[in-house]
């Protein structure tokens, strides 16, 4: 793969409805967009999802920029590389940084896709024509989280994933549960948990909810094996997983039943396509969790989520959710539950040019 050139824009909107967990309140949302040019003039997309602050993970906006700027694409010039893969195995030298090293990993298999004239998914072994969509309600009262979730059902969505923290959580999840006795639910916690808690977690098994996920400590194995042996509802690891060794390690304890993938989380396709294949050899089943993206991500969520073994209905959402107007040309849209599958070269969306100019913050080139 011979690059030309590489170009990071800073970008940052605001969203139509903040979204709230007990971690952050987020009304604005800031990312990274990188474009990969090789010596032909195609261009691999990818996305940057860390946060602006370090709430979910503890890369942010800021420190992703940095190592992409300073580590990353200098040590993908040190040597040709004939393959994706062979970055995402280079990468695995950077400890931590996985949003940094997914985004521009994802442009990379972009580009990749785009040069052999073939949708991304297919590059990856997908299958699925259609892409099963579930969506997240959170707000600051309960009134507000079942008007969100009347709204989402009306638009087709097969699951809701509803954020609880301890003392607003048994009753929300009642309430839903009243609301929409057959909807597939589950509750995410984003580790506002303790074994402490494991009465009030174990009080939501009645509800017949798909999963919990993440209940305990964001980087926490062992508890959460503890914890699943004393729930029926199966736990979904998210922060957990990082690496496959991390994968591996959940497998050996029984820490959860279920895991949710990330692109950006696990460092991009490499990582993410290891982990699948452990969960699939190992009866876990898996899903494709959102971050609050911009098109660009939300198209490889698409790709990914192409793959067999999802199954269960992803965070991928329509654009329309959060955007006034995304960046890309062709937003993504979700009917009756369900996306189809994007079937152009590579991720199958373009950049809206004018949209990405308004939104932009800060841009760098770097030729190659």
């Amino acid at each position: 793969m011979k690059i030309k050139s590489i170009t990071l824009h800073i970008i940052s909107m605001p969203l139509k409805k903040p979204f709230v967990t007990h971690l952050q309140t987020v009304e604005k949302r800031e990312g990274i967009i990188v474009e990969v040019q090789d010596t032909d003039g195609l261009i691999g997309l990818g996305e940057g999802v860390a946060f602006s602050s370090p709430w979910y993970t503890e890369e942010t906006v800021k420190t992703s920029y940095h190592i992409l700027k300073d580590v990353l694409i200098p040590l993908m010039n040190k040597e040709p590389f004939q393959h994706p893969e062979d970055i995402g195995k280079r990468f695995e030298g950077v400890r931590g940084n996985a949003m940094a090293k997914a985004a521009l990993e994802m442009a990379l298999w972009d580009l990749y896709a785009r040069q052999q004239n073939a949708p991304l998914w297919k590059m990856i072994g997908g299958t699925r024509t259609k892409i099963l969509a579930g969506a997240v309600v959170g707000a600051n009262s309960l009134q507000e989280m079942v008007r969100q979730a009347e709204y989402l059902v009306e638009e087709g969505y097969q699951r809701i994933k509803v954020k609880i923290s301890p003392g607003a959580d048994v009753e929300i999840v009642k309430e839903l549960r009243s609301c929409f006795p057959k909807l597939s639910l589950l509750a995410d916690a984003n580790s506002a948990y303790s074994l402490d808690d494991k009465s009030r977690l174990k009080a939501l098994d009645e509800f017949g909810l798909e999963m919990i996920e993440q209940p305990l400590g964001v980087d926490d194995l062992v508890e959460h094996s503890l914890l699943q042996k004393e729930l029926s509802t199966p736990i979904c690891l998210d922060e957990s997983i990082i690496t496959s060794h991390d994968m591996r390690s959940a497998i050996y304890l029984n820490s959860c039943g279920v895991v949710n993938i990330k692109l950006g989380r696990v460092g991009g396709y490499t990582s993410a396509l290891e982990i699948y294949r452990l969960c699939r050899e190992n009866q876990i089943k898996v899903w494709c969790g959102g971050m609050i993206e911009f098109g660009v991500s939300r198209a490889h969520n698409l790709a990914l989520a192409t793959l067999d073994g999802f199954t269960i209905p992803g965070d991928i959402s329509s654009s329309s959710k959060y955007w006034d107007e995304d960046i890309i040309t062709s937003p993504i849209v979700v009917k009756n539950g369900v996306a189809d599958r994007l079937d152009d070269p590579g991720i199958g969306v373009e950049l809206n040019r004018k949209r990405l100019s308004e939104v932009t913050i800060g841009k760098e080139v770097f030729n190659q």
